[in-house]
């Protein structure tokens, strides 16, 4: 039996004050979304037991006003509500996989009941700590590989390409240029998933649409996920060749899309959270729409069926149907079209459209 949660807080404090951890790509609002697939297993901790989480951000850690910062909401809410007790850490860009793994058991050897990995990168060293502590109940957002696979890990995925139709629709029908960008964090899978549900999208907006696409980085170098220069350039580029809306999927980076689009006036589509209401307050009024991806509730959710004494295990799809993604309407820019939109929104929902994933 696990020693109380209780007794590791100071511990758990002075361990992780030095820690550093984290990576990811690509947030959030606060419906109740549901869950598709997977299953639930006995907590370690009896239900009501004090939570005590390590979590563990992809680069640009929370303040990244985008896929972290969404899981963050997700975090604070379970402070707020359920009591728990949490440290961070923030991967940096090229860090040793062993380092990863140091600092995720640093998390369970400070007592943490809960470890949750913020991004795909965590997979290897998710799927290894958590095999070598199976009493401890781990979470990986955004993977589902078998890298990641263990009995005691939820894997919380999200159908980020339905979203990303959703507002590659509205890029086309805003388009006066019939050109429209999009700026990828990282070449990686994932990433991918967005612009595919993108370019499809924009073609159902409005048929011959072009799409024109620029990636940061590509894997091992994961630094597109936090670099606004290199989104401020890549997103120049796309509206000096014809475009006049651009998506980005691209983490902190997306601040730079912002500001270039602003300079353009042109117009930018945000991703994870909802922008118009987190980005910068001098270009907000540029920001079409996002793709709200709710890292928050699936965050919330794993958190708060720990609290009541099961754990979430196995993979759990956030999808459109489910609530888990959707397009943002603050600022009133895409009221125009809303009904269009979620004509698209149905069909998607009801099977009639089905959203490519390449």
């Amino acid at each position: 039996m696990k020693e109380h949660p209780l007794r590791h807080a100071t511990k758990l404090a002075a361990v992780i004050a030095t820690a550093a951890l984290g990576l990811s790509a690509c947030g959030s609002s606060d419906p109740d979304p549901g869950t598709t697939t997977g299953s639930t297993g006995t907590n370690t901790a009896a239900a009501g037991e004090k939570l005590v989480v390590g979590i563990a951000y992809g680069v640009g850690g929370r303040g990244d006003q985008s896929f972290n910062a969404s899981a963050a909401v997700g975090l604070d809410k379970a402070k707020a509500e359920l009591g728990a007790e949490f440290k961070e850490a923030t991967q940096v860009n090229g860090e040793a996989q062993s380092a990863t793994e140091e600092r995720l058991q640093q998390f369970v050897d400070a007592g943490a009941t809960h470890v949750i990995g913020v991004g795909f990168a965590y997979a290897k060293a998710i799927g290894k700590v958590a095999k070598d502590n199976p009493d401890v109940a781990f979470a990986i957002v955004d993977d589902a590989s078998p890298d990641s696979t263990a009995p005691n890990v939820a894997n919380l995925v999200f159908a980020e390409e339905q979203g990303s139709f959703l507002v590659g629709a509205a890029a086309a029908l805003k388009s006066k240029t019939n050109t429209v960008g999009f700026v990828g964090g990282v070449g990686v899978d994932l990433i991918k998933k967005f612009e595919a549900g993108y370019k499809a999208g924009a073609e159902a907006g409005k048929a011959g649409t072009v799409v024109k696409s620029q990636y940061l980085s590509q894997p091992p170098d994961f630094s597109g996920f936090n670099d606004p220069a290199k989104g401020k350039t890549a997103a120049e580029g796309l509206f000096q060749g014809g475009a006049d809306v651009v998506y980005h999927a691209a983490g902190g980076s997306g601040s730079g899309v912002f500001t270039a689009a602003k300079a353009a006036n042109g117009l930018a589509i945000g991703v994870d959270s909802d922008q118009a209401l987190t980005a910068a307050p001098d270009v907000r009024d540029i920001i079409l729409t996002s793709m709200v991806k709710k890292v928050d509730v699936a965050v919330f959710d794993f958190l708060k069926n720990g609290s009541e004494g099961t754990d979430l295990t196995g993979v759990k799809t956030y999808d459109l149907k489910a609530g888990g993604v959707d397009y943002a309407t603050t600022g009133g820019n895409v009221d125009d079209i809303k009904a269009k939109l979620d004509e698209l929104k149905a069909q998607i929902v009801a099977g009639t459209i089905t959203v490519p994933t390449k």
